[in-house]
């Protein structure tokens, strides 16, 4: 059972389609794990559904209505080419919910984490894996910008809880945190940063300058 959620505030967000696309995916990849939340979403869309239709209809020029209709060919966000099922979900994510790591390219930058980078065409949020090894831990750091993590797989501790898959956590530019993964497992997490992480420790801050925003 999930023990870390959403905000409200970013539920309201991702129920009214607002959110930037990486982070639309990564609260969606939340919902799929998380019964409350998902019930909270549901009402929301509701809710939404329910004012809209007691809005004026406003008329669209002929220009727009080709726009969109020219936009039903383009791939979906997050698809991939071995896509067969019908899901809520889009493809990259039901593969990343059940576990599927496979044919990722991962990068390592310490000792014990390394880092898959993937695409959703959000050129404003790095979307990627972090695979962190049993009992390793990411240096302390804070962010530019802030960070949304979703736990897919094994867990870690940061000195204020423990977090395990389907958890949600949001950490602001104005957080400093080390995670540790839990022993036994790898951990395995799911990232949307809006700019690079920034090491804070003397061992490790050489490091900062070639860690760019790898949004795509």
């Amino acid at each position: 059972m999930t023990k870390h959620h959403p905000s409200n505030d970013f539920l309201m967000e991702h129920a009214a389609g607002s959110l930037p696309v990486a982070q639309a995916a990564c609260v969606s990849a939340h919902l799929s794990y998380c019964e409350r939340c998902r019930r909270t979403d549901g009402q929301l869309q509701t809710v939404g559904g329910a004012m809209l239709e007691r809005l004026d209809p406003v008329s669209v020029s002929e220009s727009l209505l080709d726009t969109v209709l020219a936009r039903l060919e383009d791939p979906a966000p997050l698809a991939y080419a071995g896509q067969t099922e019908v899901s809520a979900l889009p493809g990259l994510l039901q593969r990343l919910t059940n576990k599927d790591f496979s044919q990722l390219v991962w990068k390592r930058v310490t000792r014990a984490l390394s880092i898959s980078y993937l695409s959703t065409g959000d050129t404003s949020h790095e979307f990627a894996l972090l695979r962190i090894a049993a009992g390793g831990r990411i240096p302390e750091h804070t962010h530019g910008g802030n960070e949304m993590t979703l736990v897919l797989e094994g867990g870690f501790s940061d000195g204020r809880d423990s977090y395990h898959p389907g958890d949600f956590i949001y950490r602001s530019s104005e957080d400093t945190h080390a995670p540790v993964a839990l022993d036994g497992e790898d951990c395995i997490c799911l990232t949307v940063l809006d700019a690079p992480l920034k090491f804070t420790g003397w061992q490790h801050r050489w490091l900062n300058p070639f860690l760019k925003l790898r949004a795509s």
